[in-house]
């Protein structure tokens, strides 16, 4: 697994471990950047023994410090569309994936660089993180769905603020918002994400892809109809194997051994 602009390794079985590595320019995203991340999300879709995936920033300044402006400073509009949709296939690729994927944001997570921690389903943030669309402070909007995932993920108010303001917060106003769901030191950040991430491992495989599901497809139906997807969910996961041995361990008062299927 081999990319120019990324690291994709698998650092306990079933969880991926995937890091944008260009610390020189703060982890910027380029376009050769973000099909790397759309490539490596196929690679992990393919995995029938994927479990989760944690997605970094090289070094200990920025996860990402967002888009590459340098290599954007002189795009036409068409150029300029045609990078955010390169932007926005490869985070919801990202973000589609049916294992749950974590941010571990160290440092600057600004423009892109929230954006990509938004399409991972939570974010665990070092005390130095930095959150911001800072988008209006070059003339510009969001190109990477932050317009949209912001709003979902802290409500409206609070999203219009820091859009239209440019303005950068906190770590721990991060968590007070809902942006961020847990906040570590710097040096404990990747021990935190890996024991997340080795926990979901050792679930019901199948149950957890459900879950996933269920969470991102229901979220914008009405209750009634998302209700009806969960209990059809909940009777499929009795024909799993997964099920059987997950309800036979507890009753045997033993470790369940989950073969995800």
């Amino acid at each position: 697994m081999s990319f120019e602009n990324i690291l994709l390794e698998v650092v306990e079985q079933g969880v991926y471990l995937l890091t944008v590595n260009r610390p020189k320019s703060y982890n910027a995203l380029n376009a050769a950047t973000l099909e790397d991340i759309h490539s490596a999300s196929q690679v992990v879709a393919a995995d029938p023994e994927a479990r989760a995936v944690i997605l970094t920033g090289a070094g200990d300044k920025a996860f990402v410090a967002g888009a590459d402006i340098k290599e954007m400073q002189n795009f036409k509009g068409i150029e300029a569309q045609r990078f955010s949709e390169k932007g926005m296939r490869a985070f919801r690729a990202l973000e589609l994936l049916d294992v749950p994927v974590i941010a571990a944001v160290n440092g600057f997570c600004l423009g892109g660089g929230c954006e990509l921690a938004m399409s991972c389903d939570w974010i665990i943030a070092s005390e130095n993180a930095l959150f911001g669309q800072p988008e209006v402070n070059l003339g510009v909007t969001p190109g990477f769905g932050g317009s949209q995932r912001l709003t979902r993920l802290i409500g409206r108010a609070r999203a219009m603020e820091l859009l239209v303001t440019g303005n950068n917060i906190k770590a721990e106003q991060a968590e007070r918002w809902g942006l961020a769901n847990h906040v570590y030191s710097a040096e404990t950040l990747m021990d935190e994400a890996l024991k997340l991430a080795t926990t979901i491992a050792a679930k019901g495989p199948q149950a957890v892809r459900m879950t996933k599901q269920l969470v991102q497809r229901g979220q914008d139906m009405e209750l009634d109809v998302a209700c009806v997807m969960e209990s059809q969910a909940f009777g499929l996961a009795f024909s799993t194997d997964d099920q059987s041995e997950g309800m036979g361990a507890f009753v045997e008062k033993r470790t369940a051994e989950f073969s995800g299927k």
